[in-house]
């Protein structure tokens, strides 16, 4: 078996989703689909059960996946010992805004202890770039927040998290219980600088121009609704500091998490990332 079609297999495996798997992959879903037929074929059974609606592992699929994780990673963290070797284990990692999250917590702590020889260089970035530099070069892989234009790079959702609307805690909407972008229409929002990603920008601006302040990182958000009740959306698990209340916007989709990297980069270093990352968050 070749460790490129054992990732073909995990990807369709993990999106359980030929079409989703290929978008993943940055491939056609036709040599996708006839590289995991072929796996089929030298395996003997099938490994996925097939519908119009996606697929579902088989008992031989699920046996598979395990042994496929397991000898992936085995692949990869034989890459990182050669470059460590090598003298290249450096791993520029960007992450946007707010760092305290403790899933991230937790994966510095598992990618230390697997690979206490590479050097992790942390580069925060501010709300302007969700790609945390990716485009420019300057990060190896981003822990960053979508949507965004992806093009030319490579997702993984880690994790989705309700947000809702950052409001003054004497605003008259701070004591509902739910509150919906028609309620908040009218009403001065934080935005970000021109040129931002525009998906980035719509999804902040709850999914249409909007006018207000412009900000670049989360405490400039806080402050603008603090010294001047502006509006905007944050997290909603997050302390949003004294003075400042969250309230769940129902029809606002969640913000989800995710590792990105430069497409096609076969970085051993960044594969195990994202592996640690994912199994992180899963916690």
């Amino acid at each position: 078996m070749e460790l490129r079609t054992l990732r073909y297999f995990v990807a369709v495996a993990e999106e359980l989703h030929f079409g989703r798997a290929a978008a993943r992959l940055h491939m056609s879903q036709p040599p996708l689909s006839r590289a995991v037929k072929r796996l089929e074929n030298d395996i003997g059974a099938a490994l996925f059960d097939r519908s119009p609606a996606g697929v579902t592992l088989t008992p031989v699929g699920t046996v598979l996946l395990d042994e496929a994780r397991d000898l992936l990673d085995r692949a990869d963290r034989a890459g990182v010992r050669v470059a460590v070797a090598a003298g290249r284990a450096v791993l520029t990692v960007g992450i946007l805004g707010d760092s305290g999250d403790p899933a991230a917590a937790r994966l510095a702590r598992a990618y230390r202890e697997r690979h206490p020889h590479v050097e992790v260089r942390i580069r925060d970035t501010d709300l302007t770039d969700p790609t945390c530099a990716l485009h420019a070069g300057t990060v190896d892989v981003a822990l960053t927040r979508g949507p965004f234009d992806a093009t030319g790079l490579t997702t993984r959702q880690l994790r989705a998290d309700p947000v809702g609307a950052l409001l003054r805690a004497d605003d008259p909407l701070a004591g509902q219980d739910r509150l919906t972008l028609a309620e908040l229409a009218g009403r001065p929002w934080f935005r970000f600088p021109e040129g931002t990603d525009a998906r980035w920008q719509t999804y902040w601006q709850g999914g249409q121009p909007r006018e207000g302040p412009v900000v670049r990182a989360v405490q400039e958000c806080r402050q603008a609704v603090l010294w001047n009740g502006t509006v905007g959306m944050t997290l909603l698990d997050h302390d949003p500091g004294q003075g400042l209340t969250v309230v769940p916007v129902a029809d606002m989709p969640p913000s989800p998490v995710v590792a990105a990297w430069k497409a096609g980069d076969g970085n051993p270093l960044v594969r195990s990332f994202v592996r640690a990352a994912v199994a992180a968050y899963r916690e």
